[in-house]
């Protein structure tokens, strides 16, 4: 679902900051080389991450779904120069390609990957975090919320992609559709739960901005 027409986004992305030449390149290959290249967040949203990030200049970075790493860049940018990102995936095949990358980057010893089922992973990660990133299966988008709730720093914050889904959250729910059966649950404990102030931003698929209190 295309919520503003392509030429508007084209305008909207020539009045943003550039995206570096670093990130083009990743865009580039991952559109030739990498199944499913719409998951990369792409120019836009990227520079929104960037831009988050550098206004909350956080110490500890997680994200949950790295894919070829182009938000995880992002987001680093806004790193402490003695902070961390710790990015999970459970897609083996596209490590090694992250890596390259991320060591191509200037945060290369800043970013650290964890291969597996982020479930298992963020109760082994024993810090708190300034910014969490949820773009993962959307199955688990409220597990995940609850796991990384009480490891959110106050003033924190909770960004979540592909909230609304390619606007079926407005749809009739389909039999055996979890995915959006997920995503609508996931909105509905966003908006209900007293710990966090939410915002859902009409940026590409729906990205939210959730504080901790």
């Amino acid at each position: 679902m295309h919520f503003i027409s392509d030429q508007l986004e084209n305008y909207i992305e020539s009045h943003s900051e550039n995206e570096p030449e670093l990130l083009q390149q990743l865009s580039r290959e991952t559109h030739q080389k990498i199944l499913q290249p719409r998951m990369l967040s792409g120019h836009y949203q990227g520079r929104v991450l960037s831009m988050i990030s550098k206004l909350m200049n956080p110490k500890k970075i997680l994200e949950i779904g790295t894919y070829t790493g182009y938000s995880a860049l992002c987001l680093a940018e806004g790193l402490q120069k003695n902070g961390e990102l710790h990015t999970i995936d459970i897609n083996e095949e596209l490590v090694d390609f992250q890596r390259r990358y991320f060591d191509a980057s200037n945060f290369g010893n800043q970013i650290h990957q964890h291969l597996g089922n982020a479930l298992d992973i963020v109760p082994q990660l024993k810090t708190n975090f300034d910014i969490v990133f949820i773009d993962a299966d959307k199955e688990n988008y409220s597990n995940y919320f609850h796991l990384i709730i009480d490891k959110l720093n106050p003033g924190g914050i909770i960004l979540s992609d592909n909230v609304l889904w390619s606007g079926k959250v407005l749809e009739p729910l389909k039999k055996d559709d979890i995915s959006t059966e997920a995503i609508v649950a996931y909105n509905n404990l966003l908006k209900a739960d007293d710990r966090v102030e939410t915002l859902l931003l009409p940026i590409r698929d729906g990205l939210t901005i959730s504080r901790k209190k």
